[in-house]
């Protein structure tokens, strides 16, 4: 379910869910849940699920009760577009939580600054802690290590039985870590890894190194 990874001295536990625990700070770090998007696309005519609507708030209640952090921290993109219904249940959410919460707002977080605040959460455009910073869209700044999200990376796995899987994952390069959308109904971007990159692939419930960078062999 988790797999622990150090960054710059500090120890972070990736969850298949698509969550990063940061231990030293308690935080927990969320991005692209896309809270909204269900009730959104019903009501412009596309069917999905009854169970799509509760699956974001079950998974959200799942992973913060696994880490009880002190302070939950949204990369970006929590709330999919306008106002609706799943604004009420996720303000009931928040409000029956521990944990403190921050905002950095996202390219779809479009509802106005007062309906966060009225639940308690802070919002900002970054946010620096040390050696990391954290933002919604990917970005390497000298001497910072960014976490970020925004992208939704995925990679393509392919077996030996020409079984190909597009799978979501954590996008490591030398200075940024993508995190995979937290959301349902988000879809992906397949990503075309470099030689230095590192994928912490989502298999189920497991999060897995993997190599997809063939080495060239030497003559």
């Amino acid at each position: 379910m988790t797999l622990d990874i150090r960054i710059h001295g500090n120890h972070f536990v990736l969850h298949a869910s698509g969550a990063v625990f940061w231990k030293e700070k308690n935080m927990l770090l969320i991005s692209d849940v896309h809270l909204g998007k269900v009730s959104h696309f019903r009501k412009h005519g596309i069917a999905l699920p009854q169970h799509a609507f509760s699956g974001n708030f079950d998974r959200l209640t799942a992973v913060a009760d696994f880490f009880q952090a002190e302070i939950i921290c949204f990369l970006g993109d929590l709330f999919h577009s306008k106002l609706n219904k799943e604004w009420d249940v996720f303000a009931d959410w928040v409000n029956r939580r521990p944990e403190n919460f921050l905002l950095i707002i996202g390219n779809h977080d479009i509802l106005k600054p007062e309906k966060y605040e009225s639940v308690g959460m802070a919002i900002a455009s970054e946010l620096k802690v040390g050696p990391f910073l954290f933002t919604h869209e990917p970005e390497e700044r000298d001497s910072y290590f960014t976490f970020c999200g925004h992208i939704h990376p995925g990679v393509t796995l392919r077996g030996a039985g020409r079984q190909v899987m597009d799978l979501p994952c954590f996008f490591r390069s030398e200075n940024q870590m993508i995190l995979p959308a937290f959301g349902e109904f988000t879809g992906k971007w397949i990503m075309d890894p470099g030689p230095e990159d590192v994928i912490y692939v989502i298999a189920g419930n497991e999060v897995l190194m993997v190599n997809l960078v063939e080495k060239k062999r030497a003559f």
